[in-house]
């Protein structure tokens, strides 16, 4: 089925994958992984929103945000951005509460128990 070659390939690339090295890859192994594949850092994230909020509320209306993603850099599509809204949170006014969208981007949307 597969050569041997290929099997210590396999090894190699779980043993990179098992960060706690306890022969099964959970969820935080894959959250580890996914950090140190080129994430940028929370503080690093928090700086560029923080560029969009100069009365420094912690919030970004959520209409302009939207016509970045969809106009600047890496275009997102209408369906992308509300797949992102869906996990985005929002205050009672629709702006975005950018501290916890960083927090959900670097940690994923569940808090650690």
């Amino acid at each position: 089925m597969f050569e041997q070659a290929q099997i210590q390939e396999f090894k190699e690339a779980f043993s990179c994958i098992d960060q706690n090295r306890d022969g099964i890859i959970c969820k935080s192994d894959l959250k580890e992984t996914y950090s140190q594949l080129g994430t940028d850092p929370e503080e690093a994230i928090l700086s560029a929103f923080r560029m969009f909020d100069p009365s420094g509320q912690g919030v970004v209306n959520k209409e302009e945000f939207k016509q970045l993603l969809m106009t600047q850099a890496d275009k997102f599509s209408p369906a992308e951005v509300e797949q992102l809204f869906a996990l985005t949170p929002m205050d009672l006014t629709g702006n975005i509460d950018y501290k916890s969208l960083c927090y959900i981007i670097t940690h994923g949307d569940e808090k650690e128990e």
